[in-house]
Parts: structure tokens; C-alpha cells; sequence
């Protein structure tokens, strides 16, 4: 079902975009109740078993539906809002398309993995093309923080169990220079059109900034360090407590390492007061990698 919509005077686009095992009737309904009768809403669905194998073929249908859109109304701005891998098929496009970037008003990151689905590395850990896992695993962040720095980001995570929302970390949501909100006991299928969005949403629409860099802080340092690793993935942090300190910083912050039952290593760094900042993990080809990581931190 594509769900779309076009007022006789629409004072903006509204593209919103489902994610894996999903159809666009849900977010469809999520735009409508954002946007009422001010927008062109298209909310395309690509077919739900097509979102089992992999992105491109859907990054191009995305394409080919946006593009018309974009030349019949050329004076109108674009506001996008993306669940899960719509998240991502939309920086895909963003990235690809730098003259659309400057008449995005606002990019809208609702439960998408851009720090790499964990869920799915576990299913593909060798990035082998197994599906779409391939693809939900791969790491987008710097893709997402390089878009950033030009268009206002939002990106919205839930937490269902205190580290996810069942589906998707908490962690991998977060986007550098995005603005980022957290939204307590929701689920991932939630996340497509829950009320809560609304006011979050809206808000955010209502002052789009970019918002400026921060002089990271040391802890900061070690997890931008972290993340640069090949094949970085960020998961739940629900086995820090397993894990052991194998660095100590000067501001009593630690970073700790921890291997499952197949030998994955885990990575997670804690403040001063033993509270886990992030974790997350490689798969068997980047261990060296992520050793190089520790050594050079340490």
C-alpha cells in the first residue's frame, strides 16, 4: 500500500519511509497525523519480502519515486522522516544526491541503525550478503554525521530494556552533530507511529538546527576511536558486567573487553561510577583491528 497525499497548495514534501518486514500504511498514517493537509505526502511501500534480500534495488525504487516529486514541485522543501532501514536508504540517498541536500528542511532518524545493525552482523558476521543482513549490518555513522553538518538531524531511539528496543541499540541510533531524544519503553515496531513521536517530531520541526561541534571530552575520544574500527558494531551493553578492564584512563574511565561463546570480542567503555557509555563489537576478520584500537588508546 503507498500511502500519498497532496493538498491543492502543500507548503512542503513529506517523504517517510518504512523500514525491513514492513509495509508504508503505518508511517504513512504517522505523516499524515504530522503534517495534516500542509504536505505532499509520499510514503511508498517497496513490497514487504522485498525488504528481506537486500538495499540497493529498494534505494532505487525510493529514487525513482522521489525524483518526479522533486521536479514537480521545485520551489517546495523536503522534510524526510525514516523508521529503521528507511533511516537508512535515505542517507544512501541523501549521499548520493548532493543537489537535494540543500532543500532538506529536516532528516528524521526514527530507530535506525546507522551505527550497524548488531542483530544483524550476528547473521551475516563476515559481511558475506547473506540478505539483507549484509546491508542493516554495515555501519553508516560517519555517512550520517558528514549530513549532518549541513542538514538538521533528528534522531529518536527507544528503550525497551536498557540498552535497546528490542530490535535496535540504543547506541547505534546516536549520530554526531544530530539532535538526539530517547523515548522510555517503546518497541521497535512501536517506534513507526506512536503518538510520542508527535510532539518530539513536531518540536523539532518548529527549529531545525545543525547543531555545533563539541570539544569532545576524553571518554568522547576513546568511543569516535572506537567506532573508526573496520567492522565495528555497536550493541547491548547487557554483558559489561562479564567483561574485564584491560585500560584504565586518567579520568578513572575504563575500557573492557569480553569474547562470547564463538570467540566474538566485545568491547564497552564505563565512566568513573562503573556506568557503561557504549559497547560494541567485531567480527573474527577485525580483531586485530580493534587490538590496534586498544593499543593506541592505551
Amino acid at each position: 500500500m503507498n500511502f500519498s497525499q497532496s493538498p491543492e497548495n502543500p507548503e512542503f514534501i513529506l517523504y517517510a519511509q518504512h523500514g525491513w518486514a514492513d509495509t508504508g500504511r503505518e508511517i504513512g498514517l504517522l505523516a499524515h497525523q504530522l503534517a495534516g493537509d500542509r504536505a505532499k505526502i509520499v510514503a511508498p511501500s517497496l513490497g514487504w519480502w522485498q525488504t528481506w534480500w537486500r538495499i540497493e534495488p529498494l534505494i532505487a525504487q525510493v529514487e525513482a519515486i522521489a525524483q518526479p516529486t522533486l521536479q514537480a514541485f521545485r520551489d517546495l522543501p523536503l522534510r524526510i522522516v525514516g523508521h529503521s532501514m528507511g533511516g537508512l536508504i535515505w542517507l544512501e540517498l541523501l549521499h548520493r544526491h548532493p543537489e537535494w541536500q540543500s532543500r532538506v528542511h529536516s532528516l528524521v532518524l526514527v530507530a535506525s541503525p546507522v551505527g550497524g545493525s548488531d542483530l544483524a552482523r550476528l547473521i551475516d558476521p563476515l559481511a558475506w550478503g547473506i540478505g539483507i543482513a549484509a546491508d542493516l549490518g554495515k555501519n553508516r555513522r560517519f555517512l550520517a554525521a558528514d549530513l549532518a553538518q549541513t542538514i538538521p538531524t533528528l534522531a529518536i531511539a527507544g528503550d525497551l530494556d536498557g540498552g535497546s528496543d528490542g530490535t535496535i541499540p540504543v547506541s547505534s541510533t546516536w549520530v554526531e552533530k544530530a539532535h538526539w531524544v530517547q523515548l522510555s519503553g517503546l518497541s521497535h515496531p512501536q517506534l513507526k507511529n506512536t503518538p510520542e513521536l508527535l510532539p518530539v517530531i513536531q518540536k523539532f520541526w518548529q527549529n531545525p538546527l545543525i547543531l555545533p561541534a563539541e570539544a569532545p571530552n576524553l571518554t568522547q575520544i576513546v568511543i569516535q576511536r572506537l567506532h573508526a574500527v573496520p567492522g565495528m558494531t555497536d550493541t547491548h551493553p547487557r554483558h559489561f558486567q562479564s567483561a574485564r578492564i584491560i585500560v584504565t584512563l586518567a579520568d578513572n574511565s575504563t575500557v573492557r573487553w569480553w569474547r562470547n561463546f564463538f570467540g566474538i570480542p566485545h568491547v564497552f567503555v564505563a565512566d568513573s561510577h562503573e556506568t557503561c557509555l557504549y559497547s560494541g563489537f567485531v567480527g573474527w576478520d577485525h580483531v586485530q583491528d580493534l587490538r590496534d584500537a586498544i593499543a593506541e588508546i592505551a
